[in-house]
């Protein structure tokens, strides 16, 4: 996993070395973006290459031929340039609630960076306005519904594109303005793109790598606050940390395991409710004992995506290629397939962290099996306490586990079935957003009914300090119930709270 790295007032782009904090400070503080000197280099050579390639009467694949199924129909020279612009404006097909301007952000600087690698085509002015947009905050509106993941992200990218020519709809200063209008406020022109450059803006995996990077980042954190909504578990129900012994997990040595079990030992080091085996109970449930085996495989789980998208976000993605030695190749380098999977795989290690936790708060609120207060009410039976906080668990894991169904299993054939599979990687990229902010909101409940029984039993003296410091985080949030109330603003606000706090982060192992 990636710490955090040093603040930078602007990075640079030269499509071999972003990274995904970098993208979400791009995305969410607004820093800026420049495309690296040697980058710019190499774009203008593939300019070049493409425009010798045209000199010399070389037929190529979407440059001077249709698209898809029409890719055998030659287009005269007179006519190429609007054939990019009629390529853009026949994908400006989107439907559904636009994407959120962090997320239209990271699609741009991760285009940017894949053009920068210089195998597109792309003219200078062209890419540069996109970088322009980036630092002038100029958001395109993208609707984050219709694309299958191959050819690239096409109805998504293209609502990004076409507001380079000054068409479209863009957000400019809290307003959705015309794109012609959006560039003039910023002081900014539009360009008339030449040969090549509408597939190069357009063919991409943008969307769902955008969403992946944004989504890893959160998981990260959900991941994070798992283990400690766990610990502060573990301290209210007195739980035993023999099963998190270090030469226990090194028999079984899959280094996420230990990570999560390291992690909560020292959470838990100078506490005073932690027991040991035979000492209450010889062994506490699954959903107590094996969090070093569950968390631990979801934190696997992020390993392997954060693999895939450290390639994809430094890879060009387009069709087709202008090699170095001035070939143009079509190949598929499009298509979503490997980030497909891997949201999938991410989607089902969020939903994980949500379901054992759902179990931690059974624990916690059934005095059959806690001990405790009837639902941690201080006057049951008069009052509920969190006895519907549960409910609300049990419905956020149960829609996980539907979006938890991999999308990328799915292929509908396109394009008069050219295009016969597809990825659908952008919606796997869609679900795991909302996996992991259902699972956050399972993680908030879980961490409020730990305050609770905490509050209750009087024993926040006796916590370790690690998570007694955290236990005030969580109250200055959502205070301890003396009686029923409305808690479902403060359930979202912790639950938000625990998808954008770096506190635990710089923790990591």
């Amino acid at each position: 996993m990636i710490k955090s790295t040093l603040i930078q007032k602007v990075v640079e782009l030269d499509g071999e070395t972003l990274n995904r904090r970098q993208i979400e400070r791009i995305a969410y503080e607004g820093v800026e973006v420049k495309i690296s000197n040697h980058a710019m280099e190499r774009v203008r050579a593939s300019r070049k290459r493409i425009e010798k390639q045209l000199k010399d009467g070389r037929v190529i694949y979407g440059v001077n031929t249709g698209f898809g199924k029409l890719s055998d129909v030659e287009i005269p020279e007179d006519d190429i340039a609007q054939l990019q612009l009629n390529l853009i404006r026949a994908d400006v097909v989107g439907v559904g609630e636009p994407f959120s301007k962090q997320i239209v952000r990271a699609m741009m600087v991760l285009r940017a960076n894949a053009l920068a690698k210089g195998f597109s085509g792309i003219k200078e002015d062209t890419l540069q306005l996109l970088v322009d947009m980036i630092n002038r905050e100029v958001h395109p509106v993208v609707p984050c519904k219709g694309s299958v993941g191959a050819s690239g992200d096409l109805a998504p990218l293209a609502h990004i594109a076409i507001v380079l020519l000054g068409e479209g709809r863009a957000e400019y200063n809290g307003e959705v303005l015309p794109g012609g209008e959006a560039l003039k406020r910023a002081g900014l022109e539009p360009v008339t793109l030449q040969a090549k450059e509408g597939l190069a803006l357009i063919n991409g995996t943008q969307a769902m790598t955008a969403n992946g990077v944004i989504g890893l980042n959160e998981a990260e954190r959900l991941g994070l606050a798992a283990d400690m909504a766990a610990s502060l578990t573990m301290e209210a129900l007195q739980g035993i940390i023999t099963a998190f012994d270090n030469e226990l997990l090194a028999v079984r040595p899959h280094k996420e395991l230990e990570f999560v079990a390291s992690r909560i030992r020292g959470w838990l080091d100078g506490s005073k409710r932690i027991t040991s085996q035979g000492q209450i109970r010889m062994q506490d449930a699954y959903s107590i004992r094996c969090i070093p085996q569950v968390h631990g495989a979801s934190w696997q789980s992020l390993q392997y995506v954060e693999d895939r998208l450290n390639v994809e976000m430094n890879s060009a993605t387009d069709n087709p290629i202008i090699l170095e030695n001035g070939e143009v190749i079509s190949g598929g380098h499009f298509h979503g397939q490997p980030i497909a999977l891997a949201m999938d795989f991410m989607k089902v290690g969020a939903a994980e962290w949500a379901n054992i936790s759902e179990r931690r708060i059974e624990r916690l609120i059934n005095p059959q099996l806690s001990g405790l207060s009837p639902f941690l009410a201080k006057d049951p039976g008069l009052e509920t306490g969190l006895m519907v906080a549960q409910y609300a668990a049990a419905a956020l894991v149960s829609e996980n586990k539907v979006l938890a169904h991999p999308a990328s299993v799915d292929s509908i054939p396109t394009s008069a079935n050219q295009e016969d599979h597809v990825s659908m990687g952008t919606i796997g990229s869609r679900q795991v957003r909302e996996i992991i902010h259902n699972s956050a909101r399972v993680i908030a409940i879980e961490m409020i009914c730990a305050s609770q029984a905490i509050y209750l039993e009087q024993v926040e003296n006796q916590l370790a300090p690690a998570t007694r410091t955290y236990l005030k985080k969580i109250r200055e949030i959502c205070p301890p119930l003396d009686g029923d109330r409305d808690i479902s603003v403060e359930m979202e606000a912790l639950a938000q709270y625990l998808l954008r706090d770096d506190t635990l982060v710089e923790e990591l192992v």
